[in-house]
């Protein structure tokens, strides 16, 4: 008989735009890719009574009989629902997407980490589910047989932060779109029309939130001479997440209310046109579980220039810049050099795209199975 999996989905969302964002996107990318990986594993999917969980004749969905989005809803299903449901599915693994495992359960355990920003950065989650996964995320890596990471630089938190065993940790980093590619010339230009963007940008992608580190990247744009200002603009794409108010008083400061556009979030369909149509794609985070916005740029065949800490140098490669995320004199000199160097960004661009080409979903599905082997072939472990 084949291996029988429950997968704990619950924060899937019901909205088919969010599929390729961050926790959401990985988790619903993870789901197609899983039955082709390996015939002998089957699967239930445990979701929200509105979540769209991609369809395969070994994913059998199971949806709770209540909406799951509320944190305090899906906890208590998570908690007390899902133990039950586990036994009655004869599931022989769970594989908890996100954080935290039942702590009552008896099924033998994976757990996926994205990140600890719940640490490290408390505030970017709301109260409830951030002491949720303080309480419990690491009592759940700990029972579990294996931890998958999305980067090694997460996994290095896992051992640091949490204690675990480096060899309990297993890494599946994010895949690739086919999407995210070089597009023909006529219709990147036809989106440059319709959305009235400058001839030439930089493009930042993301949530305006303090770790984003926009104010240190206004501050080197603002470096560079005015003509080079005026002839390459500068786009923060994005929702506003929070505490973004120092990133308008920048702009006002230093007087690039003409060259700096703020057109906010940027639905999923229509990111690879993004990422095309810029010069070079900017990520100046200074906390990332795996930063994949940058691989959709360089498979876009776009350069990148981000911070070298966390896990992007990882995403990057040797690709384009890696700049310490506080030196906004080396910032300024990289945009300065990036703006005037088309032969740079023709080369960073080419060695991108073959950089972006090893980063596919079924990788990680692959990767994920082979965690799943691991924990059945293991016994319990703590730490």
């Amino acid at each position: 008989m084949g291996v029988h999996v429950g997968l704990n989905a619950h924060l899937l969302t019901a909205q088919a735009g969010y599929r390729s964002a961050g926790i959401n996107g990985y988790i619903y990318h993870v789901l197609q890719a899983l039955p082709d990986a390996d015939p002998s594993f089957s699967y239930t999917v445990f979701a929200g009574r509105l979540a769209q969980p991609p369809a395969h004749d070994r994913l059998a969905v199971r949806r709770s009989a209540w909406d799951t989005q509320p944190p305090l809803r899906r906890i208590f299903w998570e908690q007390i629902v899902l133990p039950a449901a586990l036994a009655q599915t004869r599931s022989d693994l769970l594989h908890a997407l996100a954080f935290v495992t039942p702590v009552l359960s008896l099924t033998p355990s994976v757990v996926t980490v994205y990140d600890l920003s719940f640490v490290h950065y408390p505030h970017l989650l709301p109260a409830a589910r951030r002491l949720y996964l303080r309480l419990l995320a690491r009592h759940s890596c700990r029972r579990a047989r294996r931890v998958i990471a999305i980067s090694q630089s997460t996994a290095r938190d896992l051992s640091a932060t949490f204690g675990i065993s480096p060899g309990k940790i297993d890494v599946a980093v994010p895949g690739v779109g086919s999407q995210f590619a070089p597009l023909p010339e006529s219709r990147v230009e036809d989106f440059r029309r319709r959305k009235a963007l400058p001839e030439r940008f930089l493009l930042f992608v993301g949530t305006l939130e303090p770790r984003k580190n926009l104010p240190m990247l206004l501050r080197a744009y603002a470096q560079l001479p005015d003509r080079d200002r005026a002839a390459v603009h500068l786009v923060l794409a994005g929702g506003r997440g929070w505490m973004f108010d120092e990133i308008f008083r920048t702009v006002e400061a230093h007087g690039l209310g003409g060259t700096v556009h703020l057109p906010g979030y940027v639905p999923a369909e229509e990111l690879p046109l993004w990422l095309n149509a810029a010069e070079a794609f900017v990520y100046p985070s200074i906390f990332e579980g795996f930063g994949l916005p940058v691989v959709e740029a360089l498979a876009c065949g776009t350069p990148v220039l981000v911070s070298d800490v966390s896990s992007l140098p990882e995403a990057a490669g040797d690709t384009g810049y890696c700049l310490p995320p506080d030196d906004v004199p080396v910032w300024g000199e990289a945009l300065a050099r990036v703006i005037s160097d088309p032969a740079w960004r023709e080369e960073a661009g080419a060695r991108g795209r073959v950089h972006a080409a090893r980063f596919t979903w079924a990788n990680t599905a692959a990767q994920t199975v082979a965690s799943y082997r691991r924990a059945l072939g293991s016994p319990a472990q703590k730490g």
